[in-house]
């Protein structure tokens, strides 16, 4: 297995520290901030939405409800709703990729930041709206996660019918990937940690994974957050990735910030990104410095040789999308350079870019 140079997790530096200069305070035009500052001690003035990039059209739904002066939980769950219900995402709610199986399970999460309580469902099958379903889990629940069964039961309990979530466009999706089958599933043979060859291209496979997060400041300066999914195409029926998770698909802690994520969801899991990110906030990084360091972590802790490239770096992708209190934004993923992600304020809304650790030049 070959190791990472030394020197490769500066590399974003040299293409930050230009660009990432002041403070991405959603009052005036979008910056992103590439050093550490003092911890925040104000709030943000005015309603503040971030989301994943497929959340361009939820953002502005978050921004609308804001301004009737609603809760942030309320908001930014009837924002990513709106994904929740296109059949054209295939990462998220109905349309979204089966398992291998061909069957949909959804996963999803929320955060209400002036309470502190949290709800999420996981591996829940028939339910459109899978962040609803998490909301009253916080709601009218002493739990924090119910899944499968469990979680549907409680669903139709509170009114949600049971429809299949399987389109066409997603059912001939799986059937290729069936008709194609060989090693490209998450099945592996007996292998060590330093095994780099236990199945051809079995990263990428032309399977994805896919999520719409979104975190918001409403008039009153409170944070809520939400993250939800179908999660991995053609995953092996049960997983759970990071989304439903709390600390690690997203976080969210009222006087401090929140933060989100996309991608690989077991990397996420092994690192508790999420709540990694918000804690390095607390004690003074900039939303993409928190970011960043998150990528960072993940990258440091990736030791699977057949996760790993020739450069001995990570060859799968994970984006983390964070607000502070002050209603500054920030997000970064470890490859690639044209990542961006989706906010809104006052102004409307508009893509920010995603700071990086490796450009995949």
């Amino acid at each position: 297995m070959s190791k990472r140079p030394a020197n490769s997790r500066r590399r974003f530096l040299k293409t930050t520290a230009a660009a990432s200069v002041g403070a991405a305070t959603l009052g005036s035009a979008p910056r992103v901030v590439g050093a550490s500052q003092a911890p925040i001690h104000r709030k943000a003035e005015g309603p503040v939405v971030i989301s994943s990039r497929n959340g361009r059209n939820a953002v502005e739904k978050v921004m609308e409800v804001l301004n009737t002066g609603a809760d942030a939980l309320d908001a930014v769950v009837a924002g990513v709703n709106l994904v929740e219900e296109d059949p054209n995402d295939t990462s998220v709610g109905y349309g979204g990729l089966p398992n291998a199986d061909g069957v949909v399970q959804l996963d999803a999460a929320v955060i209400h930041g002036p309470t502190g309580r949290a709800g999420s469902v996981a591996c829940i099958e028939g339910i459109k709206y899978p962040s609803k379903v998490a909301k009253l889990v916080l709601e009218r629940t002493d739990h924090v996660n119910l899944v499968g069964k469990g979680a549907q039961a409680f669903a139709r309990m509170h009114g949600f019918p049971v429809e299949n979530l399987l389109t066409e466009r997603a059912r001939e999706r799986w059937v290729r990937w069936r008709e194609n089958l060989s090693n490209s599933d998450d099945y592996l043979p007996p292998h060590e940690a330093h095994d780099a060859s236990i199945g051809a291209d079995y990263v990428e496979q032309q399977r994805t994974w896919g999520t719409i997060h979104c975190s918001a400041i409403d008039l009153s300066g409170n944070i809520s957050s939400v993250t939800t999914t179908s999660g991995l195409a053609f995953k092996i029926p049960g997983r759970v990735g990071d989304s439903p998770i709390i600390g690690a698909g997203l976080y969210c802690d009222n006087e401090v910030g929140a933060a989100g994520s996309t991608g690989r969801g077991e990397a996420n899991l092994e690192n508790c990104a999420s709540f990694l990110i918000v804690e390095r906030m607390r004690i003074g990084d900039s939303p993409e410095q928190a970011c960043l360091y998150a990528c960072e972590r993940i990258a440091d802790h990736t030791r699977k040789a057949y996760l790993l490239n020739d450069k001995g770096e990570p060859d799968f992708n994970v984006q983390f999308y964070a607000l502070n209190a002050a209603g500054e934004v920030g997000g970064a993923q470890i490859r690639g350079k044209n990542g961006k992600f989706a906010a809104a304020n006052s102004e409307g809304s508009f893509l920010v870019d995603l700071a990086y650790l490796y450009s995949n030049d």
